[in-house]
């Protein structure tokens, strides 16, 4: 099967139930989603497939249709995504292992909601889990990403 991950085409010998994140890491050699929970609870592996973001941990490879978007595809070669360089700023991260996820969801959020609300942030950062439990700062983070956003960085 071909595969589009981060503007690359792939060709994948997989089984077509290999979750996505396995391809990704073990065959693609992306290791920005991170196996945390393997029942798409936890948030770790969050990918986009066409914009969208899913737990990689939990979809077979041979199920994904569309261009798949990893962590290491979201900045560009100039800089970092405004979202990375909010996490960054805002100091988000302490043991950084749900941070991939964190940042992949906040990136869908922001790509689909301007100026998102205290309620659309929960909504959409829900289902990623932090064990350090920095959900003040990424809260924060996200308001800045906002800001840079706006400003064009």
């Amino acid at each position: 099967m071909r595969l589009t991950v981060d503007g690359q085409a792939f060709d994948v010998n997989a089984d077509p139930e290999m979750p996505l994140l396995w391809a990704l890491r073990d065959l693609m050699g992306k290791t920005g989603p991170k196996f945390g929970c393997g029942i798409a609870a936890c948030g770790a592996c969050t990918v986009h497939v066409d914009g969208q973001p899913v737990r990689s941990c939990s979809l077979p490879v041979g199920e994904v249709t569309g261009a798949v978007t990893t962590i290491e595809g979201i900045g560009t070669e100039g800089g970092l995504h405004p979202v990375q360089q909010a996490w960054l700023e805002e100091q988000v991260a302490q043991c950084g292992y749900c941070q991939a996820g964190q940042i992949m969801s906040a990136v869908a959020l922001l790509d689909q909601v301007d100026d998102p609300t205290d309620a659309d942030i929960d909504d959409a950062m829900g289902g990623n889990l932090c064990r350090c439990g920095t959900y003040p700062k990424i809260r924060a983070a996200i308001r800045r990403a906002v800001v840079l956003k706006t400003a064009g960085i």
